[in-house]
């Protein structure tokens, strides 16, 4: 299989989001569910409280290792932080990791890993 082959395969918009935003998300048409194994959705809600680390990581690792449909996945940067190691290391150029704002967390532009990555490039 080529690349080419791979990337033209990556059609889906991931989400590990809070719930105000993967309902946004959601009613926009990004929701994705299927019953085939490992891919039974794009999208995991994020709750406070009942969440864990490793549910975040585990939802993290499926949609950057585990699926080849993947094309981008939006996370809560709030949420990123909590996986911060994580979203920091990946460095593959599928799927493409955006960090959002959430309604009650502002977008910090000094933790997002991109732009972290793209001053490093031109030496800031």
């Amino acid at each position: 299989m080529s690349s080419g082959d791979n990337i033209a395969k990556r059609n889906l918009i991931a989400a590990i989001a809070d719930e105000d935003s993967i309902t946004g998300l959601l009613l926009a048409g990004i929701g994705q569910v299927s019953n085939e194994k490992g891919k039974e959705k794009n999208f995991m809600t994020y709750v406070p409280g009942k969440t864990t680390e490793e549910d975040i990581e585990e939802a993290f690792e499926t949609f950057t290792s585990k699926r080849n449909d993947i094309a981008i996945l939006l996370i809560n940067q709030h949420i990123a932080d909590l996986i911060r190691y994580k979203v920091d290391t990946f460095t593959n150029a599928f799927p493409a990791i955006l960090e959002i704002p959430s309604k009650e967390h502002p977008y910090d532009p000094e933790k997002d890993s991109v732009l972290k990555k793209i001053r490093k490039l031109f030496g800031e």
